[in-house]
């Protein structure tokens, strides 16, 4: 980044943000009663009176000025050399990229796609984006189709994507899909790490190299002089990921400045602080709670590599990068942490480590516990979702709690539980504390509704509330407790099945790593739990054994899973939560092969016949995998048994054609 000499000109001047202090905690939180104290103190506006993203970024760097604020690792090596970044120089580079896109004529209510691994550059992209326009964060691992179709509804203009390949082919995709969305004007080429100028490849028309064009543009100030509005649409993110197809939510500046303002309130982070934020930053919590919590309140931010907690070698040596970096916060979704359980402190001193914190999916208590035993952690569990801009509820340090609970609502967030309806949707009805329902949220951080607005029809209730479809309840303490997903419950015969009963059940076996519950369809019960686990590495365990011990732990009997399945590795998303749509299409793919080995027994055939079954959206299509004539009584028998399903499921005598399988959304 280049500095400009030149000087702020008077309409510039008129409309810069005014100077507020950095964000920093008012008072220690232990209790709900010290959340409520928060409130008393000052009305919200008072309390946090910064409107925009861009405006914490030039408090901070008031505040702060030389002090490191991102710290890039080059490579998993302790020893190398990192790259660090001041807040000085972040809001320059902040200035310039904002400039350049003002320069490409990007207007305040246009979208700028992102598609970066884990870089420096990804922090000018997300904040130089929001001062100039909406940021788009894009997960490089969509399939071509599904990036063009979240470029188009949200009219990208602007494409800013990583010149290399990376590991998800990011400048080939680019460059296939750019021509593919109409909105887009230009592809900016974001240099890989430590790429000389003179190498650069010449780029065709309608591309650009980003660092040429931010390095041109003035560091100083927004030409646009733009006065940013807290209602002003900051980004949108694509919700994610363990549910079904992506949908794009809209965040306010002031729903992201809440985040950042109430998670330091909660957690007490400040300039003594440094954490190692492996979330890619496509996600809500990699940005919100993540960055943009720790640029706010003086936080050094650890980058490590561009494929962060993908990186083998990050996992491998992470408790001597926490040594090496003094890092005081430890955040990891439960799947990174079960991974980082593994791998032995080997003499690495984590003490500076004071608060460890983990979100987006339950945290198994025998995993917790773990924590406790082999580096003398509590973690702590936090609730967060895309359509709260990231966070919602934290449990703070010093307050131990059970595992899945997920601490108190942030100050000025509002939490009911409601009863479930006979469709599983959010009631009227409140339920008093220790009775499971919906939870159900209002908060300055509450999105703005999806880009979509067929997408709203069931986000809200209809006074206003956000219907999240997780399932929990609040104690006498005012701490929420949560189990799992409304859509994850598994329905046997009208009984109400929570999986996080059964896998926590055989999460205590010593050889289990993870662990999920899905329904499988059936005929006659709708349907039936199946567990699928991984193991401990050089842990065995057979699947009868596994399922006794499940057994023996779930009192309800329809609650027993009636198949398990040992793999490899569970299916994830790319922030690490189990993708369980992909679980389910196993469980359903068990099913039909089961039936089919029935019918063929009827039939009188000494083996099933070779099947093959696509997955079309949300429809099964079963098919003889080869021409081979098969005898009618198979046929018809097969095809009756499929319609019995509580599926869209379906035989056909002809082998199928491929087509192309629905991916998953990671």
């Amino acid at each position: 980044m280049t500095a400009s000499t030149a000087s702020v000109s008077a309409d510039a001047a008129v409309q810069a943000p005014p100077r507020h202090a950095p964000f920093r905690q008012t008072l220690r939180v232990h209790s709900l009663a010290d959340i409520r104290r928060i409130e008393a103190l000052a009305p919200l506006a008072q309390a946090m009176p910064v409107r925009s993203t861009y405006e914490i970024m030039c408090n901070s760097a008031a505040a702060f000025g030389d002090k490191t604020a991102l710290t890039f690792l080059r490579s998993a090596d302790p020893a190398d050399a990192p790259i660090r970044w001041s807040y000085r120089q972040l809001l320059a580079g902040i200035h310039q990229t904002a400039n350049a896109l003002h320069s490409l004529g990007v207007q305040p209510s246009d979208a700028v796609a992102v598609l970066l691994p884990g870089c420096l550059d990804y922090h000018l992209a997300l904040w130089g984006g929001e001062a100039a326009a909406i940021v788009q964060p894009l997960n490089p691992l969509l399939s071509d189709e599904k990036l063009v179709a979240l470029m188009r509804a949200a009219g990208a203009r602007v494409l800013i994507a990583y010149g290399a390949e990376a590991d998800a082919e990011m400048w080939s995709k680019a460059l296939r899909i750019r021509s593919q969305v109409p909105s887009l004007t230009t592809l900016l080429r974001v240099p890989p790490l430590d790429e000389p100028a003179s190498a650069r490849p010449a780029l065709p028309d309608g591309v650009q190299c980003f660092r040429a064009l931010i390095e041109a543009q003035p560091s100083d100030r927004l030409l646009s002089g733009r006065d940013i509005q807290a209602s002003d649409i900051a980004a949108y993110f694509h919700t994610g990921g363990t549910t079904g197809a992506p949908k794009l939510a809209r965040h306010s500046h002031g729903a992201q400045v809440f985040t950042a303002w109430s998670s330091v309130q909660v957690q007490g982070l400040g300039p003594d602080d440094v954490t190692l934020n492996g979330y890619p930053l496509f996600h809500v919590a990699g940005v919100l709670p993540g960055a943009l919590t720790a640029l706010s309140a003086g936080v050094e931010t650890v980058i490590p590599t561009t494929a962060l907690m993908r990186n083998r070698e990050v996992i491998r040596n992470y408790w001597k990068l926490v040594q090496t970096y003094r890092t005081t916060v430890l955040s990891a979704v439960p799947t990174v942490l079960a991974a980082l359980a593994n791998v032995p402190l080997d003499g690495a001193d984590i003490s500076s480590l004071r608060y460890a914190r983990t979100g987006a999916a339950p945290l198994p208590p025998e995993l917790s516990a773990r924590y406790q035993q082999l580096f003398g952690l509590q973690v702590h569990e936090s609730l967060g979702m895309t359509e709260m801009a990231g966070i919602s509820t934290i449990t703070p340090p010093g307050v131990v709690a059970p595992a899945g609970c997920v601490g108190f609502p942030l100050p000025f967030v509002q939490l009911r539980i409601v009863r479930l309806d006979a469709s599983g949707n959010a009631s009227d009805e409140d339920l008093p504390a220790g009775q499971p329902g919906m939870i159900l949220f209002k908060s300055p951080n509450l999105f703005s509704g999806f880009v979509d607005p067929a997408d709203n029809a069931r986000a809200f209730t209809a006074d206003g509330w956000l219907a999240t479809g997780d399932l929990g309840f609040v104690d006498e303490q005012g701490r929420l407790h949560i189990s799992g997903r409304s859509k994850d419950l598994i329905i046997r015969s009208g009984h109400n099945i929570d999986p996080k009963v059964i896998e926590d059940a055989v999460a205590a076996h010593p050889a289990v790593q993870l662990s999920a519950a899905v329904g499988a369809p059936d005929a006659y019960a709708g349907e039936l739990p199946v567990l699928f686990v991984s193991l401990v590495p050089g842990q065995s365990a057979s699947v009868q054994e596994l399922l006794d011990f499940t057994a023996q732990r779930v009192d309800e009997a329809p609650a027993r899973p009636r198949h398990l399945t040992i793999l490899d590795a569970l299916p994830m998303t790319n922030v690490g939560k189990i993708f369980k749509p992909d679980l389910r299409v196993l469980a359903t793919r068990a099913v039909i092969a089961e039936l089919a080995e029935a019918q063929a027994r009827e039939a009188g055939l000494a083996t099933p016949p070779a099947l093959d079954v696509q997955v079309q959206g949300e429809r099964y299509v079963v098919a003889p995998a080869t021409a081979t004539a098969l005898p009618e009584a198979f046929r018809q028998g097969l095809a009756q048994a499929l319609a019995r399903l509580p599926i869209k499921a379906q035989w056909q005598d002809a082998p199928a054609e491929r087509a192309p399988a629905s991916a998953p959304a990671v």
